[in-house]
């Protein structure tokens, strides 16, 4: 099985990451070792409000942020829904991401690095939502902001303008020109 063809320009992923101000990460975890609690972190440094979902932890914190159960128990509007979920899942989580793109104001479908399915997918889009597969919005923001060079990381691309970031004190999540 061949993998799908998934090209994101630079300007459609900026675009969404300077667009929205808030992630429900499905697959959250309060284990500082696992990847969904470095995006959580990270995005909320960056200034997104975040809201965990995991039925295991419902009712309790990550990150000072209330866990829920499931998405359809998320009260106040997400614009992205991250999927920290296995490929299979995908689906599952994207059509009820899709329910509740009215109550929740949804407008983009993430997955993570590795995640990809393709049935979801075309029926997001077919619904009007943007969707992502296989990258991580941490990673990606701190690629197209320049962040990711201060690690010695090859961003793919060269400038000699230096990152703008917020003034100390200021979260600002959206990337600048």
């Amino acid at each position: 099985m061949t993998q799908p063809e998934l090209q994101y320009s630079d300007d459609e992923i900026a675009a969404i990451l300077s667009s929205v101000s808030s992630f429900a990460i499905v697959g959250a975890s309060a284990n500082t070792n696992r990847p969904s609690y470095f995006v959580q972190k990270y995005l909320l440094t960056k200034g997104y409000k975040v809201v965990p979902i995991n039925p295991g932890l419902a009712g309790k914190e990550i990150l000072a942020q209330r866990v829920f159960a499931t998405l359809d128990d998320v009260t106040d509007p997400v614009d992205v829904v991250d999927i920290f979920r296995n490929s299979e899942a995908a689906l599952d989580i994207t059509r009820a991401a899709m329910g509740l793109k009215d109550k929740l104001a949804i407008k983009v479908i993430w997955m993570q690095l590795g995640v990809i399915n393709e049935q979801a997918e075309q029926e997001a889009q077919a619904r009007g939502f943007k969707v992502i597969m296989n990258r991580c919005p941490k990673i990606e923001y701190g690629r197209l902001s320049g962040e990711i060079g201060w690690a010695g990381v090859n961003s793919g691309s060269l400038s000699s303008r230096r990152p703008q970031l917020a003034p100390t004190g200021v979260q600002d999540h959206r990337l600048k020109d």
